[in-house]
Order: structure tokens, then sequence, then C-alpha cells
């Protein structure tokens, strides 16, 4: 690939999803591409740019798509799951007892590992949940991904990786050999929407917490600062956001404080409402209005 042809795949990356790719990344695009050439009956890489320069939309489509990374397992890093769970869980209950319902957001949930994870944890806390209905929807801009996330059906590598034994019995039914579907129970309580972080948010209404894990890592600092504002504007005052081990807020959004940084939990920062606490905090002793 000449360097004229990185320069013009990267920056219709860009422009149509936020990825960033480094020259010494170039090797991706070979990679990732394959199977869309093959598949496409493409004549090699020069040939597909060629089609690309053209303004072929719907190739276009299909090269975003597959560039996307779609790294994922279920119960990810565990570490703030379990945060959620027994933090920032009881504090949601808690605190929406009148509303009876809360909703989740999953940024970049690929294949919906991360937002069954949830379904799961729910489904075991039951008892805490008494009667609230929990909504969680997962976002992703590859359709592909977002197809497969709406199945529920994981090879058996997929279905044990992260995943305890005890919730893959009680939460999956084998389908033939060697994979495994997510029960219908549970699929039916999560929504899957195939959605560019480019884009406005606030069409999908207001949520309690944002689950946003390694997805801006890719993106500049310019996109990392707008996205964090519109998923700042989703949230309450006393809203929580969920990034990944390595990712912060800092120097790029002012709309967030760090709870348990080292865990990726951020709480939202209003500068006219400073004593309001997150659901992340432990130990809450007044809720806000």
């Amino acid at each position: 690939m000449t360097a004229e042809d990185f320069d013009f795949v990267s920056s219709l990356l860009r422009d149509r999803s936020g990825l960033i790719l480094s020259r010494d990344k170039s090797y991706l695009i070979e990679n990732r591409l394959m199977p869309l050439i093959r598949r496409r009956r493409i004549n090699g890489l020069d040939e597909l740019i060629r089609y690309l320069r053209q303004g072929e939309d719907s190739l276009t489509g299909e090269v975003v798509d597959a560039m996307m990374t779609s790294e994922t397992s279920f119960f990810r890093d565990w570490s703030p799951f379990e945060h959620f769970r027994t933090v920032t869980l009881p504090n949601l209950v808690q605190a929406r007892k009148d509303k009876e319902t809360f909703r989740i957001l999953c940024c970049g949930v690929s294949t919906g590992q991360e937002a069954y994870s949830l379904a799961l944890m729910f489904r075991q806390e039951a008892k805490i949940l008494a009667s609230c209905d929990p909504q969680i929807i997962g976002l992703d801009l590859s359709q592909t991904s977002i197809s497969r996330a709406e199945k529920g059906l994981y090879s058996q590598f997929e279905a044990q990786s992260g995943l305890p034994i005890n919730m893959l019995l009680s939460g999956f039914d084998k389908v033939g050999e060697f994979q495994w579907r997510i029960k219908d129970i549970l699929r039916s309580g999560v929504e899957f929407k195939t959605w560019n972080l480019l884009d406005e948010l606030y069409p999908l209404g207001a949520f309690d917490v944002v689950f946003c894990r390694n997805v801006l890592m890719f993106f500049d600092q310019e996109t990392k600062a707008k996205v964090l504002g519109r998923v700042s504007r989703l949230l309450g005052d006393d809203g929580v956001l969920y990034m990944g081990l390595n990712e912060t807020t800092a120097g790029v959004s002012e709309s967030f404080k760090a709870i348990v940084s080292d865990l990726g939990v951020f709480g939202i920062h209003r500068t006219d409402r400073p004593k309001v606490r997150s659901l992340a905090e432990s130990k809450l002793q007044s809720l806000p209005i």
C-alpha cells in the first residue's frame, strides 16, 4: 500500500467512524479487509481502494464495518463489574425505587457480551432488584456485530471466555456441539442498535449508567472530548461512567470526576451542583433528589 493510499483510507475511517490509525498500524488495513476482498471477489487491496475512491457507499460501509475492533468477552476485566455489582447497583436501586426502573447504555458493545454480562448479573441479583426493571441498550457502529449480538449465539470459546461456569449453565442453552445461545428471557431484556458515536446521542434518552469501555482509546483528543460531552448530557447529576482500566477523562473533559480511577469509574462533575454524590461512591449517605 502506498503512503497516499494509506492516507486516503485512514482519512475515510476517521471521518466515518472516528477511528485513528497511525502508519505503524497500516498492517491492520490489509489483515482486516482481506475477508471482505475475498467475499467481494475483488482483485486485491489496490483494487479495493480504487473502488473506494470512486465513492461506492455500500462498499465504504463494509470497509468501516470490517475495520472496527470487535475484541470483547463476558465480564471483561471483571473488577469494574464487581464494583458495579457491589457499589453502584445497590445505590442505583435505592435512588430509583420510586421510578421502578433504571437505564444502562453500553457503547461499542460489539457482539453483545458486555450487555449480556449485565443481564446475567441482574439475574443473579434478583433479590436486590426486587420489582425494579432495568433496561440495557447496546450500541455499535458495526451492523455485523449488532446482528450477532441480537442473536445471542456464541462459540464454545466465546461462551467460556470470562464467563463463570454456573452462569454459562444457567443462562445459556446448548446449541449443537460447540455453540451456546443466551436464554430468551435474558436476551429480551437487552436492546441493540447500530449507532455511530460521532452522531448525537440525545435521541436515545437519559441513562443512569454508561459503559464506554476501551472505545475512546481509538479516537483523537477532539473526538474523545465530543463523545464525552454527549455522554455527560445523557447522565443525571448522580450518573456513572465506566471506561477502560487504562482510560481517563482527565485532560479531555471537565464534565467528569474520577471515583475509582484505576477501575475507570467516573462520576458527573457539575459546577453548579458540586455536592451531589455519584451513585458509584461507596457509603452513599444521601441521594440526590
